[in-house]
């Protein structure tokens, strides 16, 4: 074989049955092969295991569709290259011309974007409601025939929490599937209920460390495999080497989500005694409204801390320009800290009323807190405070 031809045909490098590496392989290829064209179309019918094109399934992608949908609870699971990316699979492939969709104002301002502006536009109808006033989706769902109720737990970003069993059984009731946005709650809350559907931003805990984008849809099977063919046609495919660098994210996954979630209860605790700061909400606190709801439903509190600041004593602008450890950023779930100010947060999409109902002003802040040392975390916390 010349030269030129073995650099595009290299020899292969074939492991012994017995002889495996402990980690699995990037399988950086857009393309597979067959060693006859018979295979091949087996493959296609879903005749036998395999793979072809790497838009379509590639084994990277699979280990961690695989492990991801073990993690929720579920049996099936596709990727997407943003956690964006996972919910415009979803609503899409699930919505169809005429269908009526149920979402709250205390949600990621993007997700309505695409059920009220971009759905709108092929025919699908919308109501906005609050997450608080569960006796208007239940009027809504007795009056108006839902296709999807779409909602989040703990809601961004001001941490209220849904009532997920009333939510899912008035769905059942009036024939309606549920789509949880479980980003903030993590892969190992809220899979003991029965939603239909569950997305994620994998860019935040999956991954952990804000240098990779990535989503997925957990459902079970069936309705995974009726969403697959819309998911490939979309192309929003993640990439192989990313799916590898949030696979291995995931081994730290508990650990770092625990520390967090410590960190974020003294952070918490700190906040709520201190004078500047008018109220704190974070599940984990008993001030919290819902703080026996979130007990019942969730096995830890969460990692994020939202609060408002007085501002008669403190100046929101000035306290997140102090902070030296939380850097000033969108995002959330990595081993550094962040924070939010509440003018990078305004829902300016919605109306005043709506406005009410999302909760976010001028002084909310958001705080996603890290795995640094707690104390540290704090004492940032107080001089930032105290200088503003």
């Amino acid at each position: 074989m010349k030269a030129r031809t073995r650099v595009n045909h290299p020899p292969a490098v074939k492991l012994p049955d017995d002889n495996r590496p402990l980690v699995a392989p990037i399988y950086q290829s857009v393309k597979f092969t067959f060693d006859d064209v018979a295979e091949s179309q087996r493959q296609s019918r879903g005749e036998r295991e395999g793979f072809q094109y790497s838009r379509v399934s590639n084994p990277t992608l699979r280990q961690l569709e695989l492990t991801l949908a073990e993690l929720q609870g579920r049996d099936g699971c596709l990727l997407a290259s943003s956690g964006m990316g996972a919910v415009s699979l979803a609503l899409l492939s699930l919505c169809r011309q005429g269908d009526h969709v149920v979402l709250f104002a205390e949600s990621y301002q993007p997700t309505r974007h695409v059920v009220r502006r971009l759905l709108s536009r092929y025919g699908v109808r919308h109501t906005l409601l609050s997450i608080d006033d569960l006796d208007a989706l239940e009027a809504t769902l007795a009056a108006t025939p839902t296709r999807l109720i779409v909602f989040e737990s703990p809601t961004n970003p001001v941490l209220k929490i849904a009532d997920v069993e009333r939510i899912v059984a008035a769905a059942r009731q009036h024939g309606a599937l549920t789509v949880l946005d479980n980003t903030f709650a993590g892969f190992h809350n809220h899979g003991q209920f029965d939603i239909d559907v569950f997305v994620h931003s994998l860019t935040k805990y999956a991954a952990g460390h804000g240098d990779v984008m990535g989503g997925a849809v957990i459902a079970r099977r069936e309705l995974i495999d009726a969403m697959r063919g819309d998911g490939i046609v979309l192309g929003a495919t993640l990439d192989p080497h990313t799916a590898f660098l949030i696979q291995r994210g995931l081994k730290t996954y508990f650990l770092r989500y625990e520390r967090q979630c410590e960190n974020a209860q003294a952070v918490a605790q700190f906040l709520a005694s201190h004078p500047a700061v008018a109220r704190v909400s974070y599940p984990g606190l008993a001030s919290h409204p819902q703080h026996a709801l979130a007990q019942r439903q969730m096995r830890d509190m969460g990692t994020l801390v939202s609060f408002e600041l007085r501002t008669d004593i403190v100046s929101a602008e000035r306290f997140a320009n102090a902070l030296q450890l939380f850097a000033i950023s969108a995002s959330l779930g990595s081993t550094e800290s962040l924070v939010q100010p509440g003018q990078l947060m305004m829902p300016r999409d919605l109306d005043a009323a709506q406005r009410a109902w999302a909760g976010v002003a001028e002084a909310t802040i958001r705080l996603s807190v890290g795995i640094e040392d707690s104390a540290d975390l704090i004492e940032d916390l107080r001089q930032a405070l105290e200088s503003s």
